[in-house]
């Protein structure tokens, strides 16, 4: 039997999702930690880490990010001297953690965890 263009197109589109649903079964927790300043953030990540090892999680990271650089150029003077001017630049380092198959003992020592100022967390249940 001879099938269509429009049947083999769409088999194609269906693929993908049998795909996708067989590896969304696994849960996740995806730790996404950001600091201006790169100590004080390994030293959040290694705190997360070993608080995630305490109760043998699987431990997927950390994976550093790329480090996102805002330059910002401003005038040294107000009027004439428009050449001069000066640039400044605020860096922002990103890591990700991931925690496969979190446990509900694993999550309540997360949340319990004091971090140093500075130290911006997003958790999300994939």
């Amino acid at each position: 039997m001879a099938t269509t263009k429009a049947e083999k197109g769409e088999e194609k589109k269906r693929a993908p999702r049998r795909a996708a649903a067989s590896l969304g079964d696994v849960q996740k927790l995806r730790i996404r930690v950001r600091a201006y300043e790169h100590k004080i953030l390994d030293a959040s990540v290694k705190q997360i880490m070993d608080t995630a090892l305490r109760f043998d999680a699987q431990v997927v990271g950390p994976i550093p990010l790329p480090t996102e650089i805002k330059k910002y150029t401003v005038n040294r003077a107000s009027f004439v001297f428009k050449d001069a001017r000066e640039q400044f630049e605020m860096r922002v380092h990103k890591r990700v953690i991931d925690i496969v198959s979190p446990s509900s003992k694993v999550i309540e020592a997360l949340t319990n965890l004091s971090l140093p100022s500075g130290v911006s967390i997003d958790v999300k249940m994939m």
